[in-house]
């Protein structure tokens, strides 16, 4: 099982998400936990904010180091072999395939969701990983934690009724996965390819290969 700690001003963005699959089989099954934790349960002040002007000046809140170390302490998170803290933020690491896989073989990974303008630096040292979805800006990073946890929970053996499924997506083996029909075999003068009717594996096998993007 593994379990995901998510850090977030609004843990409500998660819970709403685990009504649905893959988290509801995964989590019902044992295969996984998710962990909610409200930043703002770690103020250091009595108006429960998180987040302070940046020194040197600047546009808008940055989410303050102290509140998070705390939260990382009482939880007891450090850095430990099979177990993950990631800052979530565009500078990180892109996301994909690979990593994913790599993360589903933790014990424990705990994301650590931004919002407003960042995170202050100093939160780093206390991370393993710093994971970015791609070169494009968020509002938090509640969307990103949720994305990355339903990437890597679909590679648990158990979490899809076909491991098949897995083996044959897109980006496994380095390409895009060969285009879909289903029924009506004609849609506005648009026919499924012949080949794809035949009946023969061997050749379709070889069609899909064919019609398999590569990824460079």
């Amino acid at each position: 099982m593994i379990k995901f700690n998510i850090i977030t001003l609004f843990p409500e963005l998660i819970n709403d998400h685990l009504r649905y699959p893959p988290f509801k089989k995964a989590v019902s099954n044992n295969l996984i936990k998710i962990n909610t934790i409200n930043l703002r349960d770690y103020s250091t002040n009595s108006y429960k904010s998180v987040d302070d002007k940046p020194y040197g000046g600047g546009v808008g809140m940055i989410l303050c180091v102290e509140p998070i170390y705390n939260c990382l302490r009482d939880y007891n998170l450090k850095k430990q072999k099979d177990k993950k803290i990631i800052l979530l933020s565009p500078k990180g690491k892109k996301f994909d395939q690979k990593l994913a896989k790599e993360f589903s073989t933790q014990k424990e990974i705990t994301f650590i969701c931004g919002r407003y303008e960042g995170v202050d630096a100093r939160v780093e040292r206390y991370c393993t990983d710093i994971v970015s979805l791609g070169d494009f800006i968020l509002s938090g990073g509640e969307s990103a934690a949720l994305a990355i946890i339903e990437v890597s929970t679909r590679l648990i053996p158990g979490v899809l009724d076909k491991k098949e499924a897995v083996i044959n997506e897109s980006f496994e083996k380095n390409v895009l996965e060969y285009p879909q029909y289903t029924r009506p075999e004609i849609f506005k003068k648009r026919a499924v390819p012949k080949i794809l009717l035949s009946g023969d594996h061997k050749k379709i096998e070889m069609w899909r290969r064919k019609n398999s993007k590569k990824i460079n």
